[in-house]
């Protein structure tokens, strides 16, 4: 039923029921079509609905379909809501069919012309709306809005109005179905004066012909002044001289009407012009730039709504309009040409005019076939160039020369390709590779991972026959070059900045010193909640807060309103550490999202928790409570702290990615049997059940017997596998504190013994060579060779072990080195 408060007519009918003590309410509704209604408006309002139909969705889709319409298309759903795409796509699927059955149905001869026109329409929406049905679907709520709102207004129905405000709000700020109204404004202003100029041609025809027989008069009269005046002659001179004043009459008339066409006819053009600059200035200063920042905090793990097939349209739209408007001038100029008479005191505007509308092409980037550019399709270049010279591009807004670049880059160019079914020119580089770079000379503090650069794209082409060339150049969006995968972190720090905190229309690539902690709050939750799944609570963003701020807020203040600097977010090591914030923010970030996504998007893991404060939360739960946090000393590092016998709280050596590459999280609590509850008092099964790895008892494919991996604190009670301990398992010895907790069958170990260390800089991983601003991946981390943060002691069955096996290879002791053990001993880790 459709739910136009403004188009029911209420009736209230209250019956007492018979024995009851309270009146029945009975409301019934008798409506009348939104469509019937609109039809009905008086003749300026019904102006005003004609007016938001057009080329982009006629009014004969709307009258003839009108009760499928306000059925299927009056919906409170958001269109740029992802989860509703599909949902779209078939309403816009099926109105396209309903529209398609419906022009096949009329038959009749005096409907042939609207049959065309429904069957052109149902094309149209088909090759246009296919690719991005939302568009249509929001000019369809825009006209009904518009509708809903004249009604209302018209009946002055207030209060009903205020009930459907909100509905009507929606369609009628939308910005797609207001762009595509301005365009048919536009596409009848230009057919306005296209008529005009026919007009004005016809006219000057018309002018031409009547100056001939004017001529024609007067060559008379001056012959008949050669011949011999008798009364016969008289009366011929005096019918002619008559003929020729009235002719003389009309040449005058016609001058003045030609004159006033003329000057209407600029004034006609100088509005559309208007208008023209306008609409480009919305579409490409506001909606392309909206885009583009939308596109840059995407690259920050942003929702991307992109609405790039609609800009291309109106574009598109714009191009072919702007080139109409020009041919029209150029043909006013020479229709002028024809006929040179200047009134005087009045300036001609035309070449003017003419400079302008050219001016308003070149603007046009995006012009897609509406120009025929595909006939010859162009060539794209692309350069790598530094800061300083994306300054002087934007500058001099001209091509940049060949040499002009700040590095080498391989495969570089290609041939745009046109599609006709998305009517795009586009072009991928999918072998480009980046060869050589030349950096800038580094000022104070400065690192190669804070320099940007850009990818600069070129090209040319010419329309109408070669009369136009269009030098065309558009710059990424910042990207950091780096060499090794331990200056990744640092670069994401660049780029994650950049994205989050660069102007609109700034000079390239200039992003403020300090931000507001509340903006920085913002863009990490943004990141962390792509990366991993789950967004950051407001204890986790005032954890990272008091981090950054090394928990300098004497004042307390809420933090929202503190400055924090670039150099506090990554240049600055954290107190008493060898990394920055960002360096340990990046860690945890890349380390959740590779290994504890689930676990974290459930909420098994705290995180953002310090050890005192986790140490508070444990004191008063019962033994086997434990939690999980994120180690402040390791890098990427993730403890488990957890209440003894005692209601002491034990902190366990902080697993890494190293660690998790050989044996998960959720199996490694299954290993530690003195894990009982998770904090609160949730049964450890219950919450990590779900995780474990199964148990796989299948002997390999040479017949040996493959050894499982478990994890175990000495002094804490042996791995059970099974309900039972195994035969033969391969026991992870992870010291804790020198007192050993009770029931070990194995002796303490000193916990510093096992001291994990963050990943060696210096070894080599698998990693992009460039961090670009719209990739919001991590980058990959390095899994092979066992992990060094811990040691593995093979045990056999009975408790008796091996012989050494002399084929034992002890290489990878060599390095070894006392000085490094002792120092390693006497670190104490968090």
């Amino acid at each position: 039923m459709f739910l136009g408060s403004a188009l029911l007519t209420l009736q209230i009918f209250i019956d007492i029921q018979k024995g009851s003590s309270e009146p029945k309410i009975e409301i019934t509704a008798s409506k009348m079509s939104l469509w019937a209604k609109a039809q009905q408006l008086p003749q300026e309002a019904l102006q005003q609905v004609r007016s938001v139909y057009g080329e982009h969705f006629p009014i004969e889709v709307r009258h003839f379909l009108s009760s499928w319409i306000e059925d299927k298309m009056w919906t409170d759903i958001e269109p740029d809501n992802p989860q509703y795409e599909q949902y779209i796509a078939n309403l816009v699927a099926s109105l396209i069919q309903e529209l398609e059955t419906k022009a096949a149905s009329l038959n009749t001869e005096d409907l042939f012309l609207t049959k065309l026109k429904l069957m052109e329409a149902a094309k149209t929406f088909r090759q246009r709306y296919s690719q991005n049905p939302a568009t249509l679907f929001k000019i369809i709520r825009h006209c009904l809005g518009t509708e809903m709102k004249l009604v209302a207004q018209v009946e002055n129905l207030g209060g009903l109005m205020n009930m459907a405000a909100g509905r009507v709000g929606l369609m009628v700020g939308d910005a797609v179905a207001e762009i595509a109204q301005q365009v048919e404004v536009l596409r009848r202003k230009t057919q306005e004066t296209g008529e005009d100029l026919r007009k004005m041609e016809q006219e000057q025809e018309a002018f031409a012909i009547s100056y001939h027989e004017c001529t024609k008069l007067n060559a008379h009269l001056q012959h008949l002044a050669t011949q011999p005046q008798n009364q016969q002659s008289l009366d011929l001179e005096k019918k002619i001289r008559r003929q020729k004043e009235q002719q003389e009459q009309l040449l005058n008339h016609k001058v003045t009407g030609l004159m006033q066409l003329r000057l209407t006819l600029a004034d006609k053009l100088k509005d559309t012009i208007a208008r023209l600059n306008t609409l480009q200035s919305r579409v490409l200063d506001d909606e392309l730039i909206r885009w583009k920042r939308d596109q840059q905090l995407a690259g920050n793990g942003a929702p991307f709504n992109s609405n790039l097939d609609s800009i291309q349209e109106w574009c598109e739209s714009l191009a072919e309009l702007i080139w109409l408007n020009r041919q029209q001038i150029k043909e006013a100029e020479h229709l002028k040409q024809k006929f040179a008479l200047d009134p005087p005191g009045i300036q001609d505007i035309l070449p003017t005019l003419n400079s302008q509308i050219t001016q308003l092409l070149s603007s046009l980037v995006t012009m897609g076939g509406k120009l025929n550019v595909h006939m010859t399709p162009p060539q794209v270049k692309v350069s790598i160039i530094s800061e300083v010279q994306a300054n002087a591009q934007l500058k001099n807004g001209k091509m940049a020369k060949c040499g002009e670049a700040s590095g080498e880059i391989l495969n570089n160019s290609g041939t745009m390709e046109y599609h006709q079914a998305t009517r795009q020119l586009s072009v991928s580089f999918r072998n480009m590779q980046l060869k050589k770079i030349k950096r800038a000379e580094k000022k104070g503090t400065e690192s190669v991972m804070d320099e940007k650069f850009s990818l600069l794209f070129q090209s040319q082409f010419s329309v109408g026959g070669g009369e136009l060339v269009f030098q065309v150049w558009t710059l990424s969006l910042p990207v950091v070059v780096i060499v090794h995968g331990n200056q990744e972190p640092h670069a994401w720090a660049t780029v994650t900045w950049d994205n989050a905190f660069a102007e609109p229309g700034r000079i390239p690539f200039v992003v403020p010193d300090k931000v507001p902690w509340g903006q920085v709050a913002e863009a990490l939750n943004v990141k962390f909640r792509s990366a991993t799944g789950r967004s950051l609570t407001d204890d986790n963003l005032h954890f990272l807060a008091e981090k950054a701020f090394r928990g300098g807020n004497a004042g307390g203040q809420e933090y929202s309103s503190l400055l924090l600097s670039w150099a506090q977010f990554c240049k600055e090591p954290l107190p008493e550490r060898n990394f920055t914030f960002w360096e340990w923010f990046y860690a945890v970030m890349k380390l959740t999202r590779e290994h504890l996504r689930s676990p974290w998007i459930d909420g098994y893991i705290l995180g953002f928790v310090r050890k005192k404060q986790a140490e508070e939360m444990l004191a008063n739960c019962p033994s086997g409570t434990f939690l999980m946090r994120f180690s402040d000393s390791e890098l990427g590092g993730v403890t488990i702290a957890w209440v003894g016998d005692q209601t002491e709280v034990f902190m366990l050596q902080p697993f890494t990615s190293k660690d998790f590459a050989i044996r998960s999280l959720a199996d490694r609590v299954s290993d530690l049997q003195h894990l009982l509850y998770l904090y609160p008092d949730l049964s450890k099964d219950h919450a990590f059940s779900k995780y474990y790895t199964p148990e796989n008892r299948s002997t390999s494919i040479n017949g040996y017997v493959k050894p499982l991996l478990v994890t175990h604190v000495p002094g804490w009670g042996g791995p059970v596998i099974g309900g039972q301990t195994p035969s033969h398992s391969s026991v992870v010895g992870v010291g804790n504190s020198s007192q050993s907790g009770p029931g070990g069958s194995y002796p303490a170990t000193p916990s510093t013994i096992f001291q994990a260390h963050s990943p060696d800089p210096s070894v080599t991983r698998d990693t992009p060579s460039v961090a670009s601003s719209y990739a919001p991946g991590l980058g990959q981390s390095s899994i092979g060779r066992p992990s060094s943060d811990m040691d593995y002691v093979e045990l056999m069955g009975h408790g008796e072990l091996s012989t050494i096996d002399e084929n034992l290879n002890l290489d990878q002791f060599n390095g070894f080195g006392f000085s490094e053990f002792v120092q390693s001993y006497n670190t104490k880790p968090q």
